[in-house]
């Protein structure tokens, strides 16, 4: 188990260490007590929050900026509204954090419903495959409607997240419910 706290200057380098701590071998559980603090230069109205978080999804070809509703207050972002794919959420989500001023993110993102198959259960197995084989044969995915379940071992914190990724890339995915664990 790891604890982090204390306080960064950006949201950015605050996920930048949350990510580094997940691939770390042996580590199963994180606490993250971190918060971000601005530095007086880059305080930033959440009018022009707003502004920047309009104008970066403009120029960002995957995102559909024209469904997705962004909120801010005192720093904070909500984004709210319907995405066709995870990918697009979770760009959604790396475009705000690298904005200067944003000192925390609700992603409330939700992915238009799709039917999903048998086909796609084994779509993922064979990507986890591809991933790592010998580890992908402790893995099982089960699908049902757009819900894939994952259930088994992995041994990181990394590879739970990649399993994960794996999973939303399907088509027809709409919600991943991860019961994997991490034994090292």
């Amino acid at each position: 188990m790891v604890l982090l706290t204390g306080h960064l200057d950006t949201l950015a380098e605050k996920q930048a260490v949350e990510k580094a701590v997940q691939r770390v071998a042996g580590v199963k559980a994180i606490a993250v007590e971190l918060d971000v603090k601005l530095e007086p230069h880059h305080h930033r109205s959440d009018a022009e929050i707003a502004a920047a978080i309009e104008t970066a999804f403009r120029w960002h070809a995957a995102i559909p900026e024209d469904r997705i509703r962004v909120m801010v207050e005192k720093g904070w972002v909500t984004l709210t509204g319907e995405v066709d794919w995870h990918y697009q959420r979770h760009n959604a989500e790396i475009v705000v954090r690298s904005i200067t001023g944003v000192v925390g993110l609700n992603n409330n993102l939700s992915l238009r419903q799709r039917e999903a198959s048998e086909y796609v259960a084994n779509r993922i197995h064979d990507a986890l495959t591809r991933y790592a084989e010998e580890e992908a044969k402790n893995i099982k995915v089960v699908v049902e409607g757009g819900t894939a379940t994952l259930r088994g071992t992995v041994a990181t914190v990394a590879e739970h997240s990649a399993v994960q990724a794996a999973a939303w890339s399907a088509p027809g995915i709409s919600r991943v419910v991860n019961e994997l664990e991490v034994q090292p």
